[in-house]
This record gives structure tokens, C-alpha cells and sequence, in this order.
């Protein structure tokens, strides 16, 4: 073998050996400390979830602020148009309830009328 095959190999084992070594103390810093291993996790996933949510939400609350200021704008449109033209025009007639009956009752006469009987649905 030669130096540089004898350096590739002895660089290869002790890498190998570095990983090893490290592998173990990972592991048991899960065992050491249960915190690590299901607390981080688990407060990470709420606090990202929050903050998730919270993007969602305000989005949403936008687009109904765009909606309502639209309405808005149709809303103060059509008051505009009202004050100086076709919406203003029609004024209906104020009819209290006591001359809407007497025309009704003219129309209508409750005291001329004939019985008719009710079908009754076919009993099978």
C-alpha cells in the first residue's frame, strides 16, 4: 500500500469511529432528558400551529374588510343617486290601516258565500 492509500483508509476508520462515538451520546440524550425527545417536539408544533392559524385568520379578516368596503362604496353610491335623481323620485303615498280595510271590506263581502265541502284524501 502506499501513503496516500494507507491516509484514505486511517481517515475513513477514524470517521467512522467519530460517528460511532457521537452516535451513542445522541441517543441518550433522549433518555436522559424526556423533555428533549417529546417537549420540544410538542411545544414547537403549538407555537408553529399558532402562528399558522393566526396567518389563516387574518387573511380571512381581510378579504371580509374588502367585502364590507365595497358595500360600502355601493351603499354611499346609491345614497348619492338618491339625493339627486331616480332613487329620490318615487314618494309612495302614506295609507294608514283603517282606509286600507274599508277598501277591502267594499271588494269583499264576507256575508254572501256558499259552503263547499273539503276532498278528503283517498284512504287505501
Amino acid at each position: 500500500m502506499t501513503s496516500m492509500e494507507k491516509k484514505a483508509s486511517n481517515l475513513a476508520a477514524t470517521t467512522a469511529a467519530k460517528i460511532q462515538k457521537s452516535n451513542p451520546g445522541f441517543k441518550r440524550w433522549g433518555r436522559q432528558n424526556p423533555f428533549v425527545k417529546y417537549g420540544v417536539p410538542m411545544i414547537s408544533l403549538t407555537v408553529l400551529g399558532s402562528v399558522g392559524l393566526s396567518h389563516l385568520l387574518q387573511g380571512s379578516k381581510d378579504i371580509g374588510k374588502v367585502k364590507d368596503d365595497r358595500e360600502w362604496e355601493i351603499t354611499e353610491a346609491k345614497k348619492a343617486l338618491s339625493r339627486t335623481g331616480p332613487i329620490g323620485a318615487y314618494k309612495p303615498k302614506k295609507i294608514s290601516m283603517e282606509e286600507e280595510l274599508k277598501a277591502v271590506q267594499q271588494k269583499i263581502n264576507i256575508d254572501d258565500y256558499e259552503y263547499q265541502p273539503v276532498p278528503r284524501p283517498k284512504e287505501s
